[in-house]
Order: structure tokens, then sequence, then C-alpha cells
């Protein structure tokens, strides 16, 4: 894909702090997600593909607690996964691919996936998009595989209280931010762009994702979640993981 980076660990590690002001219980639910994976595998190293998984960070975390396992990373961001590859390297399969194209799975290896798992990323499809998506994963999982998504999907019998929760996120972020202890979406992207071996990647993540269309989250709540997964041929769905207005929707196959 492209020459390694210098110094790909101080650009994981910085992504990592500039999400986890967004999310201060991110790992709780990459915990949670990996250990519904050994629920699945029985412990046993899993064949695991990080779907839209940006700088590899759930492959990270899969590799820390199963050296064993074969992971795969599948994402279109030019930036992302300069990242990814650099501190991967060869313990990784990375895969460019745009998930709005039904065409992805060609570009995936031969053998079905123990688990296919995704944080923070399927809400820049819409929703016939994300309900087609969840039955094409479900092809690429061996039988009794699991797919996890874990993203914003907020309690639908506490509407109050759920705004109440982003008000209080939002605000303890941008005091992070007004501290200097944290830095925000926007001044992450524009330190990569203004790196000399990732600005190339960043101009040419702006022609794949214009930032005037590139800005429309939807949101639904975790019960759509759950029954796009029924839908799409899983034969259990559900929420296996909560942290205020986020979670973590499972469908096993």
């Amino acid at each position: 894909m492209s020459a390694y980076l210098k110094n790909p660990w101080t650009w994981q590690t910085s992504w990592d702090r500039q999400q986890e002001a967004f999310m201060p219980d991110r790992e709780h639910r990459f915990a949670a997600m990996l250990d519904t994976v050994a629920a699945v595998t029985g412990g046993e190293p899993p064949r695991l593909l990080d779907l839209a998984g940006g700088t590899g960070t759930i492959s990270l975390r899969t590799l820390a607690r199963f050296p064993a396992a074969r992971v795969t990373v599948l994402d279109q961001d030019p930036v992302l996964l300069t990242i990814a590859e650099s501190t991967l390297l060869d313990r990784a399969t990375i895969v460019d691919a745009d998930l709005s194209d039904p065409g992805w799975r060609a570009k995936l290896p031969g053998e079905p996936f123990d688990a296919v798992l995704t944080a923070t990323a399927l809400h820049w499809l819409p929703a016939d998009r994300v309900s087609a998506l969840y039955a094409e994963i479900l092809q690429v999982l061996r039988p009794g595989g699991i797919f996890v998504n874990a993203d914003e999907m907020a309690e639908e019998g506490l509407p109050e209280l759920s705004g109440k929760l982003r008000d209080h996120g939002r605000a303890r972020r941008e005091a992070a931010y007004a501290s200097g202890a944290a830095t925000s979406w926007t001044q992450w992207w524009a330190l990569a762009a203004a790196d000399e071996q990732l600005a190339p990647k960043a101009v040419e993540r702006e022609r794949i994702y214009p930032s005037a269309r590139h800005s429309q989250e939807w949101l639904p709540r975790a019960s759509w979640h759950v029954e796009a997964l029924r839908t799409a041929g899983f034969r259990e769905a559900g929420i296996i993981w909560r942290g205020g207005t986020d979670a973590a929707v499972a469908g096993l196959r």
C-alpha cells in the first residue's frame, strides 16, 4: 500500500487518545467484544475480520489477547490504513475496500471468519445499506460465528436521560480540549494533513470522503440493529454491552 511510517506508534497512540475523549469506556467495549469472541471459539485463536477497522484498533487488542489469531483489517480510509499497516506489519492482512459497495467481500481471504467486529463506524452508512451489509456479513461468517457492532445506540426508553448524558459528555470533551488534555477530531486530522508522510494520504482521503458530504451520521436505537440482524438471517441477536448511550449488539450465525 505504501512505505511504512517512521513513527507509526505515535500516530496509533494519538488516535487512541483522541477517540477516548469521545468514549472514555472505549476499552470496556473492546473487552466485552473479545469476551464474546472467546466464548464462541472456546478460547482458541480466532480468525477475525476487523470491519471498517481504521488504524487496526480492534486487531491490535485481538492479537494482544490471542497472539496466534489470524486477523484481517478492512477499511477504505488511506490515512488510517497507512497507520494500521505500519503498526500491524505482517501480523494482519490489510484490505482496502468500500463497504458501500456490495462487492467488498470479493477482496477478503477465502476462509470464513469466526468473528466480525466493528466499532463506531457503520453510522456513516444509510439505513438501507446497513441492513444489506448485515446480510453480507452473515455470509462471511462460519456457522456459529459472531458479529458485533459497537456504536452510539441510545436506550429508547430513556430519551431525556440520553440527552443529558450526551450533553455531559460533550461538556467533558470540550473541557479536555480547552485544557490541552485531549486532541479533538478536527485537530487530529489537521495534524495528519500536516505530516510529511501522511499528507498525500490526507489528500487522497478528501477525494474519497469530501468534507461537504462526509458529515451525516445515522444513529438509530439498539432495537433497530437487533431487528435488522434478525431480518438478515442471524439466528440470535441482542445487546451484549451497554455504556450510557453506547451499546454493542451481536448476531450469532
